[in-house]
């Protein structure tokens, strides 16, 4: 049971979906282009390498699978189907085009850091069997973007009132979810730039192991993943309108636990950023590999861009 329990939250999600009155079909659809997905791309490279960075192939691909989904079978507004499509295939796509390039270029020949620190992890929790703690990790992958990942663009495709109809207040909270997806994906692909720029730029001089403190990384050690998150929480936002409409479609109960699985999200993705998979394994390494990295911690912050602590 201590392997499949961090499946279950994503279950109970999954199987809200599923038996709404509003979201039932298109997630059934989704759900188990999900799981075909991540059982071709995660799963059984997983299983054949023993190492399981091709989550980083599949998750991607998976949010942008999404977007063609709800393209495709959404039912609602036009200019919302279209608006959300485009969000999520953007945000996929970006991802997926860039570990594609990784893995062109051999890098998924090697497990990386973020994962080895995972099977540590699972170690220290007692879970030893680290082949079938792998799988299920894959598994709650696909399941995340079969549930958590897939509420916003659903909610929002699923809307059929004309913005014309709907107060500008209403509009305006849209907007202003879409401007901060917007703004946030610019930053996280500038972050992604400027990384790979000093990295190109130190190999040239020959100098290895560097900090990265240039551009957005003065400002925060991780940059990139404050973007993505504050990627998920202008869609988040921008559904919020979408969401309320849905009080007229769904029983009370409902439309709550979509309310609440809205705001989980973000805390879902916060988390992984900073603990799961993110900022606090990829630090682990370096401060190991890089020896001004110490120093670089101890005057930028974490997560949260802001000015250099004395």
């Amino acid at each position: 049971m201590k392997y499949l329990f961090p499946l279950l939250p994503f279950l109970l999600v999954w199987g809200l979906l599923l038996c709404t009155e509003t979201f039932a079909s298109i997630s059934l659809i989704n759900g188990l282009s999900q799981l075909l997905l991540f059982l071709l791309v995660v799963c059984l490279p997983t299983w054949r390498t023993g190492r399981m960075s091709y989550v980083d192939i599949g998750w991607p691909w998976g949010v942008a699978l999404i977007g063609i989904i709800t393209w495709c079978y959404a039912e609602g507004d036009s200019l919302r189907i279209m608006a959300i499509s485009i969000i999520y295939i953007l945000i996929g796509s970006r991802m997926g085009l860039g570990s594609l390039k990784m893995w062109s270029l051999g890098m998924f020949n090697k497990e990386f850091p973020r994962y080895e620190y995972q099977k540590r992890r699972w170690k220290r929790a007692g879970k030893n069997n680290t082949a079938l703690a792998m799988q299920i990790e894959a598994i709650l992958q696909g399941l995340a973007n079969a549930s958590f990942f897939a509420m916003p663009a659903f909610i929002i495709a699923t809307n059929t009132s004309n913005p014309k109809e709907l107060g500008l207040q209403v509009v305006i909270l849209e907007i202003i979810g879409i401007a901060i997806w917007f703004s946030a994906f610019i930053m996280e692909s500038v972050a992604d730039m400027q990384k790979l720029s000093f990295l190109r730029k130190m190999k040239k001089l020959g100098q290895k192991n560097q900090v990265c403190n240039v551009g957005l990384w003065k400002y925060s050690r991780h940059p990139n993943y404050f973007a993505e998150w504050m990627v998920w929480n202008g869609v988040i936002i921008a559904s919020i309108p979408s969401w309320i409409m849905l009080y007229e479609k769904e029983s009370p109960i409902v439309w709550v636990l979509l309310g609440l699985g809205l705001l989980f999200m973000s805390r879902l993705m916060y988390t992984t950023l900073v603990y799961h998979t993110g900022a606090v394994p990829s630090e682990y390494y370096s401060v190991q590999k890089r020896p001004d990295y110490k120093s670089y911690q101890e005057t930028t912050n974490i997560f949260f861009p802001g000015p250099k602590k004395s």
